[in-house]
């Protein structure tokens, strides 16, 4: 009989907690869906307007690690500086080396 207060007594909490924490994962998702609808909206206006996204540029640093022959270390070094993924740091430092006739 003695566990029946601590229960009774904790129960409350443990619910509000609950509601609380659902309330903020209820935000967050309606927050991520607004985003999502936003930046479909801004594609959209851009493909119309015929407005390209700048590619980022290639830090200096990258260039010379291709000079040096590098390219492995370029690709890290692209993808620390602009945040892209594996795939796309690879075609940009593969771009780069074409462009400059590196190899």
């Amino acid at each position: 009989m003695e566990w029946i207060l601590p229960f009774v007594v904790l129960l409350p909490f443990v619910l509000v907690m609950l509601v609380a924490g659902s309330g903020r994962r209820a935000a967050a998702d309606h927050q991520a869906r607004r985003l999502a609808v936003l930046e479909r909206k801004l594609d959209l206006i851009m493909d119309h307007l015929g407005i390209r996204e700048p590619e980022p540029d290639a830090p200096a640093v990258v260039m010379q690690e291709l000079l040096a022959g590098r390219k492995i270390q370029a690709i890290k070094v692209y993808r620390a500086a602009t945040g892209a993924s594996l795939q796309e740091a690879k075609d940009a430092v593969e771009a780069l080396q074409r462009q400059h006739g590196l190899r």
